[in-house]
């Protein structure tokens, strides 16, 4: 029997420091399905996963990450259907980041994305559209009331 194959990706909680407030970047999605994330990718064949945070971010926001941590979170999602661009995978397995960013402008990868919001943690924990992206925004959301 053929073990299944799921790429290696990583799920970041891109937030920011506004007027004392912690504020949350979430992306609409528009490749492969429609609805609201925060920035995820794969890691690539020559990448740390440190290293494909700090890209995603980049390619998907045009924003320097400023501090990231790691947290102990994995978890795994089966696609809805294999897709052209990645061939005898049927999903993907993450672990969880946080990033912390400078405010501004966002210029999100058109090839993904339409649109980008700065939303608080009840308005982004209701904007996002799966569950285990809330989850991971809860754990980011536990940690920095925790912190600061």
């Amino acid at each position: 029997m053929e073990r299944e194959k799921y790429r290696k990706a990583i799920f970041v909680v891109v937030y920011t420091i506004k007027n004392k407030k912690i504020e949350y970047l979430i992306l609409k999605r528009k490749k492969h399905w429609v609805g609201w994330e925060f920035p995820k990718g794969g890691v690539e064949f020559f990448e740390t996963r440190n290293h494909a945070v700090k890209r995603e971010v980049k390619e998907e926001t045009g924003l320097k990450i400023l501090k990231m941590k790691k947290f102990k979170v994995y978890g795994k999602y089966n696609y809805d259907k294999e897709y052209s661009d990645r061939k005898g995978l049927v999903g993907q397995d993450f672990l969880l980041y946080a990033a912390k960013v400078k405010f501004g402008k966002v210029a999100v990868d058109k090839r993904e994305h339409s649109d980008f919001k700065w939303m608080n943690f009840k308005d982004a924990e209701k904007k996002l559209t799966w569950a285990n992206q809330k989850k991971c925004l809860k754990i980011v959301d536990d940690w920095l009331e925790k912190n600061s």
